[in-house]
């Protein structure tokens, strides 16, 4: 086990450097200029822009840029400074990744607990009522666009009902992130009932499960040990990517219920062109990929028996 977790670790380094070569090479390739935006339709003579060009080192060559960026992250974990306000890169972080970990954390709770429970009961039923319904049920789901789906829990729970607030307080309280929370895993939620009630239903075919039951071991056991164990196996999968694009694909729902985390600051420094930010957040983003990749190939183990890492 040790000797593959120090491969792979070490096969995630050409990995990291090769996709954030890509980021930083289309952030800083996109047309427009940082510096000339900085005074809006005012203009500015040639003199200054080269020298807030030259101060903020956006004159030097795109790959020198890129050695510049990476050493300023390995040696002294610096993402840089933001071009309009100066504010260092890592605040910026600091500000909004706490609030979509959060909202991220709580859609990823509910898409478990919620998923896999409406997945189970549809597997051990499946081709009945039950099944029929939840099947019904998470097409609808898919069916809906995120930003209307939040526009309706808006509209019902907030103004209507009086439930919820409308909007996100700069506090981010877990009672204010719970609906833009449900919002951002439903779609989630409905993919991971689906494929627990479809690896569910295969298993229960299975050898493996008919010896289980000539055995005479108990109901309980044979659910929560045996097929439960191989079915979640493919549902793991789908849950350890999805944990970084929950946490990367917020900017729709933060954007409805006006969260202020990496959603909210990617869309801005889009619009504002702020490429050190903007590269300094998909940075983090891709090292969440990575890290849970890793963590989902180690849990294949402990839920197989059979799987073994050299």
């Amino acid at each position: 086990m040790g000797r593959y977790v120090a491969r792979r670790l070490l096969q995630m380094i050409p990995v990291f450097l090769g996709t954030t070569l890509l980021i930083f090479l289309m952030v800083y390739t996109l047309p427009g200029d940082p510096v000339r935006g900085l005074f809006g339709d005012k203009g500015a003579d040639p003199a200054t822009l080269a020298r807030l060009r030259h101060e903020k080192g956006l004159d030097l060559p795109i790959l020198q840029q890129y050695w510049n960026y990476m050493t300023g992250i390995v040696l002294h974990f610096d993402f840089g400074d933001q071009i309009a306000s100066g504010r260092p890169v890592t605040d910026v972080l600091g500000d909004a990744f706490p609030v979509t970990l959060r909202l991220a954390g709580l859609a990823f709770v509910i898409e478990i607990v919620i998923g896999i429970g409406l997945g189970t009961v549809a597997g051990l039923r499946a081709g009945r009522l039950v099944d029929n319904a939840i099947l019904i049920f998470t097409l609808l789901i898919i069916s809906i666009p995120v930003f209307v789906l939040g526009f309706i829990v808006k509209a019902v729970f907030a103004f209507q009902l009086g439930w919820i607030s409308p909007n996100v307080s700069g506090e981010a309280k877990w009672s204010e992130l719970l609906a833009p929370a449900i919002v951002l895993g439903s779609l989630s939620l409905a993919y991971v009932a689906r494929l627990t009630r479809t690896t569910m239903a295969e298993n229960l075919r299975s050898d493996y499960m008919r010896t289980a039951v000539a055995k005479g071991l108990p109901k309980r056991r044979i659910v929560g040990i045996h097929l439960m164990r191989n079915s979640l196996i493919p549902v793991i999968t789908f849950l350890g990517t999805d944990l970084g694009a929950l946490m990367g694909g917020a900017i729709i729902t933060e954007g409805l219920f006006n969260v202020k985390g990496v959603g909210g600051t990617i869309y801005e420094s889009i619009v504002k062109r702020e490429g050190t930010t903007l590269v300094g957040l998909v940075t983090i983003l891709v090292l969440v990929y990575l890290c849970m990749s890793l963590i989902v190939d180690l849990l294949y183990a402990v839920l197989d028996p059979r799987i073994r890492y050299a």
